[in-house]
């Protein structure tokens, strides 16, 4: 196999685990700790009651073991079996979300009490005012239970978990679903239960009193003060930090991973989710003890801090720029794939805004290339007519009589506006900026693979065809996506480019060459950065407003709004080399000229 370690660079120095530390006088408690401090809270309170609400996907089995374990004479009561609408009639009351389709659902906009009797919860609130000894209601909607309870924990967990343990046989909440096609959960929890969950999350993170790390098994579960973790989110708010980033294989998967970044033993690895708030997590190391919560409860806590005023206007709560990485070294072809027009979005799905994105070449063989626009003879129908042949398994798909190949060499970048044909070839390492709904890719071709679950992988024609620009052709793709880039500006030892996105896209994305101190500016917007050339770099703050921060080459890393001024230079093992970073940010809200 050939070697993909750039110069300079060391095998596994990009760091699988970033930590955010807090200062001194935060407590956690983990294992068999974290047990014995619930119970020392519960048995302090006034009325000795207490509501851990979990959201779905958390082992509440084995929550409501270790709570009756830990707290023996306690009332433990599983709000979702005392008082959950049965799951017939939730299914009915989101059927139209979830449609036919394998992957693509409609937005939901229901609230957990939707899905709860509320003649049912008031019985259980009946019986935590009667008891006579200690109570814990536990379950997603513990605390719509309608009675004051004197500690409220919060059982939080990240989606990828979630989606781990559905892999693995995990039912979705309260359905018997357990064996069902993994696309299809992934469905019911990205369309309807986890945007549930989050708006009902939000409203307890001013007022929980503890929080329990439910990533890992009950057994190994860590808690937090609902202070200490406000706190945590705090500091992140004003500092840079990076997600803890995950990795997956896939049938076109590479080996580049593998080598450069040490990732683990899969056959291969396809992804690389480096940046997708969404779904990733954040570490906290408070003293010995690292705590894991999902990064979503930093942009829900701390919306304007870490996004900016301009883009939390646009955008709300909601973090708008994914960074992952696609690994076709060794690999095969991603699909051939186009992507939904917003009004497509709005209109079908509910989704306020669509999957623009790029491919910057972090890597590339001598032959990798990338398919994008058509050419200027392919005639829409018999395009058509030729993807319905292939998808049927009569003739295979000959992409190339119908689609522009561009040859791809590492730093180039390619703008993919939505309803622009495309994909990735083999025996490249792809930085992928966009957007951040993330499953929104209309599969056209799959050059007659199946998935790695033996299953041919979704291929949506109707949707791709609806949105296809036709006239995305060979000019307006190479004129208008292949390297567009110009010098913005330059100072001692640095040079600043422009390298798109396209006009159509709300990112704007920066690079810099430098081999000295890189004066950046987040202007009041949220900036997402990779170190793209070189081994490390340090980032600092002109007046000491946060501890340096090291990057690592291939790094992802978040600076949020409210950092402001900032600075980049070599640092280690980078220094003596010409670095490069690229840089997104929302196009109006920052990255003046």
């Amino acid at each position: 196999m050939s070697t993909f370690l750039p110069t300079g660079v060391t095998a596994g120095q990009y760091d699988k685990a970033p930590v955010i530390e807090l200062p001194p006088g935060h407590d956690a408690w983990a294992g068999p700790d974290a047990w014995r401090r619930l119970a020392e809270v519960l048995a302090a309170s006034e009325h000795h009651t207490m509501a851990v609400d979990a959201y779905p996907g958390s082992d509440l089995a084995g929550l409501c073991r270790a709570l009756t374990a830990a707290v023996p004479d306690a009332l433990v009561i599983d709000v979702e079996d005392a008082a959950a609408l049965p799951n017939a009639e939730i299914e009915e009351r989101i059927a139209a979300n979830l449609t036919d389709d394998r992957v693509f659902g409609v937005l939901g906009h229901q609230v957990l009490a939707d899905f709860y009797d509320a003649g049912r919860l008031e019985q259980v609130a009946e019986r935590v005012r009667s008891a006579d000894g200690p109570v814990v209601v536990v379950g997603w909607g513990a605390t719509l239970v309608p009675t004051a309870f004197d500690t409220v924990v919060l059982a939080d967990l990240a989606r990828w978990e979630i989606q781990r343990r559905q892999r693995a046989g995990a039912p979705n909440w309260r359905a018997d679903n357990g064996d069902e096609d993994q696309l299809r959960k992934v469905k019911r929890g990205y369309f309807v239960e986890w945007r549930t969950a989050d708006r009902h999350k939000r409203a307890l993170l001013d007022r929980i009193d503890l929080v329990l790390d439910a990533n890992a098994s009950m057994a190994e579960a860590k808690l937090i003060t609902g202070d200490t973790f406000r706190a945590g989110l705090e500091l992140a708010s004003r500092r840079p930090f990076r997600v803890v980033p995950f990795f997956d294989p896939g049938v076109w998967g590479g080996q580049w991973m593998k080598e450069v970044l040490e990732v683990g033993d899969a056959d291969n690895y396809a992804w690389c989710f480096d940046c997708v708030p969404e779904e990733n997590s954040l570490l906290f190391r408070i003293g010995d003890t690292v705590v894991e919560l999902p990064a979503l409860d930093l942009v829900f806590r701390h919306p304007r801090e870490l996004l900016g005023a301009k883009t939390h206007a646009r955008f709300g709560a909601e973090f708008p720029i994914r960074f992952d990485f696609l690994d076709t070294m060794d690999g095969g072809n991603l699909s051939l794939q186009v992507h939904p027009l917003t009004d497509y979005m709005q209109n079908v799905f509910g989704m306020p805004y669509t999957q623009d994105e790029s491919y910057y070449l972090l890597d590339a063989a001598d032959d990798a290339v990338v398919y994008l626009g058509l050419r200027d003879d392919a005639d829409p129908d018999e395009l058509q007519g030729a993807l319905r042949s292939a998808s049927a398994g009569e003739e295979p798909f000959a992409a190339d009589r119908y689609v522009n190949r561009f040859p791809a060499r590492k730093h180039d970048h390619f703008l993919i506006p939505a309803g622009t044909v495309h994909c990735s070839g083999a025996d490249s390492m792809v930085l992928e900026i966009s957007a951040t709904p993330y499953i929104f890719t209309f599969k056209m071709w799959d050059w007659g693979r199946v998935g790695l679950d033996g299953v041919p992988r979704p291929v949506h024609l109707d949707h791709a065809f609806a949105n296809i620009q036709w006239d995305r052709r060979t000019d307006f793709a190479r004129d208008e996506l292949v390297n567009q880039v110009t010098e913005v500006a330059r100072g001692d030892g640095w040079v600043e480019e422009r390298t798109g996105l396209h006009e159509l896209e709300f990112i704007e994305v920066r690079r810099h060459w430098f081999d000295g101190v890189v004066p950046h500016d987040t202007d009041g917007t949220v900036n997402v950065l990779n170190l793209v050339e070189g081994a490390e770099a340090v980032v600092e703050s002109p007046d000491g407003a946060f501890e340096p921060f090291v990057v690592h080459y291939a790094e992802t890393f978040i600076v949020p709004a409210s950092v402001g001024h900032y600075t980049i230079r070599p640092w280690g093992a980078g220094v003596g080399q010409r670095l490069g970073t690229v840089k997104a940010a929302v196009r109006g809200t920052g990255l003046s000229d």
